[in-house]
């Protein structure tokens, strides 16, 4: 059988780490039919348009999608990608597990969490607007629904549920934030009760902060919302080794976006020399999702065991190794590959 996807190279590293995922797909004799498309700076600098229209056709058609990382200018220019397919995709559940890879040498032997950020909603959206003439004072709008919240949590201990997972942690600031983050702790608390074989908690994000880099075991599945969930969830990327080791996930109603946490690291794109490893693992959460659960087991598998063995990796897992030379992305991606196929 042959899936249909849309692939969205992306910027900086964006096509290399594509290619190789792509090429570890094919090799675990999964074909996918793929539609390639567009986001990001180098489409906005050719069309004007950082999210063109026929690439949000293109996964609306698919219902698939895989993408490499884009770039967003710093304090002025477009607005990210990320966040318009996001909010035009209605992909409400960006899910991002964090998982110690053996062989991995971090400070913790135990780190086994999936954040669940909610990805339409809250001031990471970026509705912002001037308030005087002079553009001396700006505000942002922090919305955030009791539809969506209970949509998010919802979700979150539905997965809880499928994956043996025991406990579901809300992290909030509803102590200062009494009507938004009390409204999306409120929701989780009312979702919980129709789980009770769940255990449900809560944690003020900045204690939540704090206990992950002191108790990261403790904690299980965790909800944010949209802001802290992109901070926390990078924090949780440190604990395993990086971002270059973690997955993730855009989930709608219609359409499913993976895609790697980290960005385009533009300082190395072009030279071979990004680890794959977090698309590739993306890639086996696409999989998952469309039933291809041997093929994704395999390949989840493989990059486990090349990074255990810190033989064939590139620079970032290296370093954690200092096991002869870093390889490049290619060298990586074919030993991957030679997992996969042994």
């Amino acid at each position: 059988m042959a899936y249909r996807a849309t692939l969205i190279l992306g910027d900086g590293i964006g096509p290399e780490v594509t290619a190789a995922t792509q090429r570890v797909i094919e090799a675990a004799g999964v074909k996918i039919d793929w539609e390639v498309a567009r986001a990001g700076l180098g489409v906005l600098k050719e069309t004007g348009n950082a999210l063109p229209k026929e690439t949000l056709d293109s996964l609306i058609r698919n219902k698939l999608g895989l993408k490499g990382p884009t770039d967003t200018p710093l304090g002025e220019g477009h607005r990210s990608a990320n966040v318009e397919l996001r909010m035009k995709l209605d992909l409400y559940a960006n899910i991002r597990p964090v998982k110690i890879i053996p062989g991995q040498i971090t400070p913790f032997k135990d780190v086994d969490i999936v954040v669940f950020r909610q990805g339409t909603e809250d001031i990471y959206i970026g509705e912002e607007r001037w308030v005087d003439d002079a553009h001396t004072i700006a505000e942002a709008v922090s919305r955030i629904s009791k539809f969506e919240s209970e949509r998010i949590f919802r979700h979150a201990f539905e997965y809880a549920t499928k994956h043996g997972r025991k406990k579901v942690t809300c992290a909030h600031k509803a102590n200062i934030l009494k009507l938004t983050q009390g409204l999306f702790l409120n929701a989780g608390r009312s979702i919980s009760a129709r789980y009770p074989d769940i255990v449900f908690q809560d944690r003020i994000v900045d204690n939540m902060a704090k206990e992950l880099v002191m108790y990261p075991s403790e904690y299980d599945v965790i909800v944010l919302t949209n802001m802290f969930g992109d901070i926390l969830s990078d924090e949780c990327a440190g604990l395993v080794g990086g971002l270059g080791f973690t997955p993730g996930a855009n989930i709608g109603e219609g359409v499913a976006l993976f895609e790697a946490v980290h960005g385009t690291a533009p300082d190395i794109a072009g030279q071979n020399k990004a680890n794959p490893s977090a698309l590739i693992l993306s890639a086996v959460m696409m999989l998952e999702h469309i039933g291809e659960s041997e093929a994704a087991k395999k390949i989840r598998e493989s990059v486990y065991q090349v990074v255990f063995e810190g033989r064939v990796v590139t620079g970032d897992a290296h370093l954690l190794h200092r096991v002869g030379k870093p390889a490049s992305t290619t060298e990586m991606t074919d030993e991957i590959i030679r997992k996969v196929q042994s």
